[in-house]
């Protein structure tokens, strides 16, 4: 009867086994591992939208650029046709005052040979003096008023044919000139600062 209670109590020890405490702590390195997982798993996201961030920045920082070049060209631009238009805006009516210095230059010679032809001597001086004053103090109001704006004439005798800048009214043959060269200027030309105005009117030699 002890034996059997005996062996009971044996089987009874051999068959329980101490529970595992499931509320014990975790070991320092299982606790890491798991903070150090979190943190990855919580700065991955952060780290991917900051990187967006900045390459939207960065992309939004070269259109700003682009954009400051390209306004700052366009007020280069805009400065340049401003200043040329000041510059030619009175193009057409400097042109226009060309005809009559041509005409006031015209009369100057016209009245040296009436004058030639004149029989009293008293006469030709009177005339000469009465004539050319006028005409010549009009024309040298004129060409100051050109010079104001920047009208200059050219010369065009003896330099070489320019379509450029010349207008060849006619050929004439010449052994005393190169070929194509401006032997006779029947209309000055002018230029309107560094722009062609008016072409001179030529006439340009030739071989026989």
């Amino acid at each position: 009867m002890t034996d059997k209670s005996t062996k009971k109590k044996n089987v009874s020890v051999e068959t329980e086994a101490p529970a595992e405490d499931v509320n014990a702590p975790q070991s320092d390195e299982t606790a890491s591992e798991k903070t150090a997982a979190d943190e990855t798993s919580g700065l991955d996201p952060l780290t991917m939208k900051l990187n967006a961030l900045e390459q939207e920045a960065a992309q939004d920082r070269d259109r700003l650029l682009r954009v400051s070049a390209e306004f700052d060209n366009y007020k280069k631009r805009m400065a340049r046709q401003m200043d040329d238009f000041k510059k030619y805006a009175n193009e057409a009516l400097l042109k226009d005052l060309l005809n009559v210095v041509d005409n006031l230059e015209r009369a100057i010679s016209t009245s040296a040979g009436a004058i030639a032809l004149s029989p009293n001597a008293s006469e030709k001086e009177s005339v000469a003096e009465c004539v050319r004053e006028g005409v010549e103090m009009t024309l040298s109001e004129v060409v100051k008023i050109l010079n104001q704006y920047h009208v200059t004439v050219f010369d065009a005798m003896g330099k070489p044919f320019d379509p450029a800048y010349h207008e060849a009214v006619m050929q004439e043959a010449s052994d005393a000139h190169p070929d194509n060269t401006v032997i006779n200027v029947f209309q000055k030309g002018y230029l309107l600062h560094d722009r062609l105005l008016r072409p001179a009117m030529v006439v340009v030699s030739k071989k026989n």
